[in-house]
C-alpha cells in the first residue's frame, strides 16, 4: 500500500502519513492501541491517589482518640493542626513536583512521593507526643502534595487518546476508595485502646508497594523524548501501545516536544504570553472546585447528619459511597460525553443541590422536610461534584499543558489548589458562625454559578484528542 502511494506527490504522501499518525493515536482508527499494555501502568501511578484519600481520611475516626492518648483532648487548636498540617506540607511538595517529576523522570518522582509518606506514617504511628504527629502530618503531606500531580501527569503521558479520559478518571476513584478504606480501618478506634496506630502502620504498605512496583512500569515517553533519549522513548511506547503504533506516536510526539530543547522554565513562562491561558484556565478550574465548598460540606457532614440523629460513621458511609458512586460514572462517561459537558453538568447540579441546602436552613423547612432536604441536598452535592467537578481539573490540566512546560505549569496549579484548600478550612467554621448556615451556602451557589459561566466561555474539549493536537489548540506559535 505504500509503494502504491510513492506514485503520488510528496505532499500528499506527508499529508497521508501525518493524518493516519494522527488517527492512530486518537483511537479515531480502527487501529486503536490496546489499553490493556498501558492498565498495569496506570494501576500502580494510582496508588499514590489512593494513599492522598487514605491521609485525608485517616484522622476522621481517630482524632479523638489520638487527642486523649497524645495529652491535647479538649485542645481544639491542636486537633485542628493533626487534621490542615498535612495541607501545608502537601503545599511544599506540590511547589516542587514539576521539577522532581522533569529532573528525575514520573517513575522516580512516584518513588520519591512515597518515601515521605512511609516515614511519616511511621512517625505518626510510634509518636508519644503531638510534635512527632505534627512533623509526621507534615511529611506525609510533602507525599500527599507530590503523588496527585505527577499521576495525573503520568497518566496523561502513558494512556492512549481515546481512554485517556477513563484511565484520567481512575485517579479520582483510587482516592474515593482511599478515604473509604481509611473510614473502615478507624471504625474500631473508639473501642480499642491504641487502634489509631494501627491506621497509620496500615497505610505504609501501599506506599511501599507503590515504590517498589514503579521499578517494573514504564517511564513516561513524552519525558524521555524531552530529554533526548528517543530510542529509550520509542521502547517505552512499544510497551504501552504495541509495536505497530510506534512510528506514529514518535512522529506525533517530534512534530511539538523536542529532544534537544532547554529544560529551563521560568515562572514569568507560565504567567504571560503564549502559555498564560492553559495555566489560567487550569488554576481557575482548581480555585472553584475549592470554593465550591466541597470540603466544608465533607467537613460539616457528620455534624448535619447528627443533627438528626443519623451516627457520624452512617453519614461518612453515606457520603462515600455517593463520592464512590459519581467518580465511577464519571469513568464511563469522560470519553464519551466529554471534559466540558461534565464540567458543566456538574457544577450545574451542584448549584442545585446547595439550592436544596438553603432552603433546608431557612425557616420554609422544619421537621422531616429539612432532614429530607439538608441530607438530600448534601448528597447530591458529593454526587455531582464527584461527576465532573472532582475528577475533570487534574485531567485537563495534564492535557492543555505542552510538554516542555506540563509538570511545572500543574505545579502552579496545584500549589492554588491547596492555598485554597486550606483558607476554606480554616474560615469555614468562623463564618458558619457569624453568618450562618444559609448564607454560606448561598455563597458557595454563586461560586458555582460562576463556574459554569467559566467552563462555557473558557474551556475547550479534549476528548479523543493527541496531547498534541490539545498543544495546537492552545499555545498560540512562537
Amino acid at each position: 500500500m505504500r509503494g502504491r502511494q510513492r506514485g503520488t506527490s510528496k505532499d500528499h504522501t506527508s499529508a497521508h502519513d501525518k493524518e493516519t499518525s494522527v488517527r492512530l493515536l486518537s483511537g479515531k482508527d480502527v487501529g486503536n492501541p490496546s489499553w490493556k499494555r498501558s492498565l498495569p501502568h496506570m494501576l500502580v501511578a494510582i496508588l499514590s491517589s489512593f494513599l492522598f484519600g487514605y491521609h485525608l481520611g485517616v484522622v476522621n475516626e481517630t482524632l479523638e482518640s489520638i487527642s486523649v492518648d497524645l495529652d491535647f483532648s479538649g485542645s481544639t487548636l491542636a486537633e485542628g493542626l493533626v487534621v490542615s498540617t498535612c495541607l501545608g506540607g502537601a503545599f511544599v511538595g506540590s511547589i516542587f513536583s514539576g521539577s522532581i517529576a522533569d529532573g528525575v523522570g514520573r517513575r522516580r518522582a512516584f518513588q520519591l512521593c512515597a518515601l515521605p509518606m512511609i516515614i511519616g506514617a511511621s512517625l505518626s504511628a510510634t509518636t508519644k507526643g503531638l510534635w512527632g504527629m505534627l512533623l509526621g502530618r507534615f511529611l506525609v503531606g510533602i507525599g500527599m502534595g507530590i503523588g496527585p500531580a505527577v499521576a495525573a501527569l503520568y497518566v496523561a503521558e502513558i494512556s492512549p487518546a481515546f481512554i485517556r479520559g477513563t484511565f484520567g478518571s481512575a485517579t479520582q476513584i483510587a482516592a474515593c476508595l482511599g478515604i473509604m478504606a481509611a473510614l473502615f480501618i478507624g471504625l474500631p478506634a473508639k473501642e480499642i485502646v491504641g487502634w489509631w496506630r494501627v491506621c497509620f502502620w496500615v497505610s505504609a504498605v501501599p506506599a511501599a508497594v507503590l515504590a517498589f512496583l514503579m521499578e517494573f512500569c514504564a517511564e513516561s515517553p513524552h519525558w524521555l523524548f524531552k530529554k533526548g533519549r528517543g530510542p529509550e522513548a520509542e521502547a517505552e511506547f512499544e510497551k504501552l501501545l504495541g509495536g505497530i503504533h510506534v512510528k506514529s506516536a514518535m512522529a506525533e510526539l517530534s512534530k511539538f516536544d523536542r529532544g534537544d530543547e532547554s529544560d529551563t522554565v521560568k515562572l514569568s513562562d507560565l504567567l504571560h504570553g503564549r502559555h498564560f491561558k492553559a495555566v489560567f484556565m487550569g488554576s481557575t478550574l482548581f480555585a472553584f472546585q475549592q470554593l465550591s465548598g466541597i470540603n466544608a460540606v465533607f467537613y460539616f457532614s457528620s455534624t448535619v447528619f447528627k443533627s438528626f440523629g443519623v451516627p457520624s460513621d452512617v453519614a461518612n458511609i453515606c457520603v462515600g459511597i455517593s463520592n464512590l458512586f459519581g467518580s465511577v460514572i464519571a469513568m464511563t462517561l469522560m470519553d464519551k460525553l466529554g471534559r466540558k459537558v461534565l464540567l458543566l453538568g456538574s457544577f450545574s447540579g451542584m448549584v442545585v443541590s446547595l439550592v436544596l441546602q438553603i432552603i433546608a436552613a431557612s425557616s420554609f423547612a422544619s421537621g422531616s422536610r429539612a432532614l429530607y432536604l439538608s441530607v438530600g441536598g448534601m448528597l447530591l452535592f458529593v454526587l455531582m461534584f464527584a461527576l465532573g467537578a472532582g475528577p475533570v481539573p487534574s485531567l485537563l490540566l495534564s492535557e492543555i499543558f505542552p510538554g516542555r512546560i506540563r509538570a511545572k505549569g500543574m505545579a502552579v496549579c496545584m500549589a492554588v489548589h491547596w492555598v485554597i484548600n486550606f483558607f476554606v478550612g480554616l474560615l469555614f467554621l468562623r463564618l458558619l458562625e457569624q453568618i450562618g448556615a444559609q448564607y454560606l451556602y448561598s455563597l458557595f451557589a454563586a461560586f458555582c454559578f460562576t463556574a459554569v459561566i467559566f467552563v462555557k466561555r473558557n474551556v475547550v474539549e479534549t476528548k479523543g484528542k493527541t496531547l498534541q493536537e490539545i498543544e495546537i489548540a492552545l499555545v498560540p506559535p512562537a
